[in-house]
């Protein structure tokens, strides 16, 4: 955990809730001066965000309410474009613009971003803010993903306020098709090259 983490997250009531049920000392020290302040991206976080294909991300309405939803793409669609800045291009989708209307009220944002194999997941608290497409048309480029056909209405380009990766404890495994193609193709060539030998041992039996 981190000090910025910690800044944002225990307000008043959190910590007279840990207070209360015994917790304060055990997060006491995350609070202090001299603590690790986690608000930038080094290479391990670069190398993560990297690899993945979608993170679940919220947001606040006008009227107080949050709305989570879940962003996919290619692997890497989340830009890392310096140690306290990242970015994704935004494409039109059923075109509720709820995401979008709720940044243009309050530009707070968090991310949640999951590494399911692996059993990682890693916090990301910023402001956001929205780019038109036609305002900055080289950083839609620098967003645009090779091969997409998919035209984006803008970017939404994230300021880091804080950064924390979690306990794995409480996290499946879970892994998608492609991933899963690193276990199953061996055992493909190894059940194939198994009945090629059965095969071979059936002729040689009925000789």
């Amino acid at each position: 955990m981190t000090r910025a983490f910690a800044e944002i997250t225990f307000t008043p009531s959190v910590l007279s809730t840990q207070e209360q049920n015994g917790s304060a000392a055990n997060y006491a020290n995350f609070l202090d001066p001299d603590a690790d302040r986690g608000d930038r991206i080094g290479p391990v976080e670069a190398e993560f965000i990297s690899h993945r294909d979608g993170f679940y991300q919220a947001t606040v309405s006008k009227s107080g309410w949050p709305y989570v939803q879940f962003r996919g793409g290619p692997n890497g669609f989340l830009k890392v474009l310096d140690d306290q800045t990242i970015a994704y291009a935004d494409f039109r989708g059923n075109r509720q613009y709820l995401s979008t209307g709720n940044l243009a009220d309050n530009d707070r944002i968090s991310l949640i971003l999951m590494d399911y194999p692996n059993r990682r997941r890693l916090k990301i608290w910023g402001r956001a803010k929205l780019v038109d497409a036609k305002d900055d048309v080289k950083l839609i480029n620098e967003l645009r993903e090779p091969g997409y056909r998919g035209l984006p209405e803008r970017a939404v380009v994230i300021t880091i306020e804080a950064l924390d990766w979690n306990c794995p404890q409480h996290i499946p495994q879970r892994m998608t098709l492609e991933e899963l193609e690193t276990y199953l193709g061996p055992m493909r060539e190894e059940i194939a090259q198994l009945g090629m030998e059965n095969e071979e041992l059936k002729s040689r039996s009925t000789q």
